[in-house]
């Protein structure tokens, strides 16, 4: 039987989540993209929910990712043809913004910052 995590009520093969996780800067992290994914949200959405609770994610749980690691990125998944949909434009150019990146302990605080979020809006965003 495959491994499966379970996330709001729904189970989410373990291979899905070791496949959004990369070692950038010596630190294996989550990108924005993947993480809106499993949340079930768009992107953007989810970045406006993190940058409304900024300050609950020092460097050390989130980063932006710079121009030369996302290119790097990019090329890595090109190659290994994970996530087409990062090097694929949308008809209006596609990513505005360079990725997020979030710690294992920025992904523990995704959860205590969106449930609030949920609670106090109804729902995100």
């Amino acid at each position: 039987m495959k491994s499966q995590i379970a996330t709001s009520n729904l189970a989410i093969p373990a291979e899905r989540i070791e496949r959004s996780i990369f070692l950038i800067r010596g630190q294996k992290v989550m990108l924005d993209a993947d993480l809106a994914e499993l949340y079930g949200v768009e992107t953007k959405a989810f970045n406006q929910a993190v940058r409304r609770n900024i300050g609950r994610f020092p460097q050390d749980f989130m980063f932006q990712l710079t121009a030369k690691e996302f290119e790097g990125l990019r090329f890595h998944l090109v190659a290994s043809s994970l996530r087409s949909q990062i090097v694929t434009s949308k008809p209006r150019g596609g990513r505005r913004y360079l990725p997020l990146a979030f710690t294992e302990q920025g992904v523990a605080m995704l959860s205590s910052v969106l449930r609030s979020e949920r609670h106090s809006t109804g729902s995100w965003p």
